[in-house]
C-alpha cells in the first residue's frame, strides 16, 4: 500500500480526486498535447464609448493593480471566473516588501497590521552535508490572503470598481480605440461582451492569452524549466519557532534534487518539498513526488505521518521561460504577475513577484492610461528585459539535472553548501538579496571569485554540466547586468530633469530608467540597511 493511501483518512476529502486531476493535467503537459489557444485576434472597427478604462482578467493577484488604478480615478473592471476571494494558506513576503501597499495607499497601518497571520525567525539555510545558515526578516511574514482581498475588493467596490465574479473570459479582439472581451456567466451560461481601453492579463502561469503571445513571439509554448512542488500544512507538527528558506538533507535521487520549504503557519506548520526539472515526458508524477514527500516528511519534522492532521495539501508547477518576461504581440494587452513571467526561475512568482513589481507598474500603468500610450511598443516598455532575472538561468541549470545526465549524487548539495558558504563570509550586502530572489552585478561577481577559490575543480565541473551554450547564453546577460548596474546610477542623476521634456519623452526615459533600476537589483532594499520597522 502507498504512503498516501496510509494517510488519505488524515486529509481532507476532495485531496485524491485533485491529484488525480493534477496528474492528468501533468500527463498532456509534458507531452506537449496542450492545444495553442486562439483567443485574441484584431479588428480595425473602432468601438466609440466603452464601458470600461482598464478590464482585469483575474482577480486573485489583479485586485492589487485593479484597486490601485480605481483609486486613481479610472474606471476599472475585474473579471474573476470563481468567486473573488483569498486561499486559507498564507502568502510569505518580507516586511520592507509590504511597505508597497503603504505607499500605494491600499492599506492603513492597522489594516496591514490585521493581515499579518504569522511571523517567524530566525530562518534555515542548508544542504547535505554543509553546515547550516541562519538569517532574519527574509520570507518570515505569513499574510492572510482571506482577509487581505477581502479588504482590497471592499475598498475596490467603495471607490467604484465593478467586479463580474463566476465570469470567465473567453477571448478578446482588440480595436484601434479600445478593446473588447466575451465573457461567459457561469450562473446562466450568458456570453456577453465588455468593452474598455486597456486589458490587463493577471491569469497566471496558464493564461490562455499568454499562451497565444508565446506562441506568436517564441515559435511554442514549451517551458524552458519546471518547479514542481508538493506540500501540505499540518497540525501535529512538534513546535519549531524557526523555518526554513531551502534545505536538502537527500542527494539526487530519480534525477531530482529535493529541496525543502518549512515554516510556521495559524493552523499549522506548512512543509514544501520542490525540485527543478523541465517538462520531459520522463519526469516523475505528482503522485510519484508525493509519495516521497510523504517517505522523508518525517526524518525532516522528526514527527510520525500518524501524528499529523493534514488541513491541507498542496501539488503543482510553475514553468518558467529563458525568454522573460513576455513581450506583448499586441495593442491595449498587457500580461502583469506570473503571466508575463516576471520572476526568475528560481522563484515561484506568484504574491511576493507581484509586490515587488506593484508600485513599478501601477504608476506605468497610470502614465500610460493618462497619455493614452496603448500600443505595442509602449506597453512592452512596462514588462522589459531584466539581466538579473536572466543571469538566474544558469543557477536552475546547476541545482537541476536533465533526464539522461550522470554526475555524483552529492553535486548539487555541495555546490550549494560552497556557494552560500561564500556568500555568508562575503556578508549580509552579499547573502540578503539573492535569498529574496534579486542578483546583483558586484555581489555575484565577488561570489563567483570566492567560489573559484573555494574549489576550481567544483567550478569546472559545473561547466560541464550546465555546458558551453549555457554558459554563453549567460555571459550576455551578465554582461548586461553590469551595463545595467552602470546604467542605473545615471538614470537616478537624471531623472530630477525628466519633468522638463515633453510628456511622451517622460514616459519613456521613466520607463527605461525603471528598467535600469530593476533590471539591475538597484530597487532592492536591504532591512539590515533601513532597519527592520514594524509598518
Amino acid at each position: 500500500m502507498s504512503l498516501f493511501a496510509t494517510v488519505r483518512s488524515q486529509m481532507p476529502l476532495e485531496i485524491p480526486t485533485q491529484l488525480e486531476r493534477m496528474d492528468a493535467f501533468w500527463h498532456s503537459y509534458r507531452q506537449f498535447q496542450q492545444p495553442i489557444p486562439q483567443v485574441v485576434d484584431n479588428s480595425l472597427e473602432r468601438i466609440g464609448d466603452k464601458d470600461f478604462d482598464v478590464i482585469v482578467c483575474g482577480g486573485t493577484l489583479g485586485i492589487f493593480v485593479a484597486c490601485t488604478l480605481q483609486q486613481r480615478g479610472w474606471n476599472v473592471a475585474i473579471l474573476e471566473q470563481g468567486l473573488l476571494r483569498g486561499r486559507v494558506q498564507e502568502w510569505n513576503i518580507s516586511r520592507q516588501e509590504l511597505n508597497a501597499f503603504l505607499e500605494l495607499d491600499l492599506l492603513t497601518e492597522v489594516e496591514l497590521e490585521t493581515a499579518i497571520a504569522t511571523i517567524y525567525n530566525p530562518a534555515r539555510v542548508g544542504f547535505q552535508g554543509g553546515q547550516d545558515l541562519w538569517v532574519r526578516d527574509i520570507l518570515n511574514i505569513g499574510v492572510d490572503p482571506v482577509y487581505l482581498l477581502e479588504v482590497l475588493k471592499q475598498k475596490f467596490l467603495g471607490a467604484g470598481g465593478k467586479v463580474l465574479e463566476q465570469t470567465a473570459f473567453r477571448g478578446a479582439s482588440t480595436h484601434p480605440d479600445g478593446i473588447s472581451v466575451e465573457v461567459i456567466t457561469k450562473e446562466n451560461a450568458a456570453i456577453t461582451r465588455v468593452t474598455g481601453r486597456l486589458l490587463l492579463d493577471v491569469m497566471g502561469h496558464f493564461s490562455p492569452i499568454a499562451k497565444q503571445a508565446r506562441s506568436l513571439t517564441q515559435g511554442n509554448i514549451k517551458p524552458d524549466g519546471v518547479c514542481m512542488v508538493v506540500g501540505s500544512c499540518a497540525q501535529g507538527m512538534p513546535e519549531k519557532s524557526y523555518g526554513d528558506l531551502i534545505y536538502s538533507f537527500t542527494p539526487i535521487q530519480n534525477q531530482c534534487q529535493y529541496f525543502w520549504e518549512a515554516f510556521p503557519a495559524k493552523d499549522g506548520r506548512t512543509t514544501y518539498m520542490f525540485t527543478y526539472v523541465d517538462a520531459d515526458p520522463q519526469r516523475p508524477s505528482f503522485s510519484q513526488l508525493m509519495e516521497d514527500y510523504l517517505f522523508w516528511l518525517p526524518k525532516y519534522q522528526e514527527i510520525s505521518l500518524s501524528q499529523l492532521q493534514f488541513q491541507r495539501v498542496l501539488f503543482g508547477f510553475f514553468p518558467s521561460y529563458q525568454q522573460n518576461p513576455l513581450q506583448t504581440p499586441w495593442n491595449r494587452i498587457l500580461q502583469v504577475g506570473d503571466s508575463s513571467g516576471m520572476q526568475s526561475p528560481l522563484s515561484f512568482g506568484g504574491f511576493g513577484a507581484m509586490v515587488r513589481h506593484l508600485p513599478r507598474l501601477t504608476n506605468g500603468i497610470d502614465a500610460a492610461l493618462h497619455g493614452d500610450w496603448l500600443n505595442q511598443k509602449e506597453l512592452r516598455s512596462l514588462q522589459p528585459y531584466q539581466p538579473n532575472l536572466s543571469v538566474t538561468w544558469l543557477f536552475q541549470k546547476s541545482m537541476s539535472v536533465a533526464v539522461n545526465q550522470q554526475i555524483e549524487s552529492d553535486r548539487i548539495n555541495y555546490l550549494l553548501g560552497v556557494t552560500f558558504t561564500a556568500m555568508e563570509k562575503l556578508g549580509d550586502q552579499v547573502l540578503y538579496p539573492f535569498l529574496q530572489d534579486v542578483v546583483q552585478f558586484l555581489p555575484l561577481a565577488q561570489t563567483m571569485i570566492a567560489m573559484s577559490i573555494a574549489d576550481p575543480v567544483l567550478v569546472l565541473k559545473i561547466m560541464q554540466q550546465v555546458g558551453i551554450a549555457t554558459l554563453l547564453n549567460w555571459l550576455k546577460h551578465y554582461l548586461s547586468l553590469g551595463a545595467y548596474s552602470f546604467l542605473n546610477q545615471i538614470g537616478q542623476q537624471v531623472e530630477p530633469a525628466i519633468a522638463n521634456l515633453l510628456p511622451e519623452q517622460q514616459y519613456q526615459l521613466r520607463r527605461q530608467i525603471e528598467a535600469w533600476q530593476y533590471g539591475s537589483g538597484g530597487d532592492y532594499a536591504n532591512p539590515k540597511a533601513i532597519g527592520v520597522q514594524k509598518v
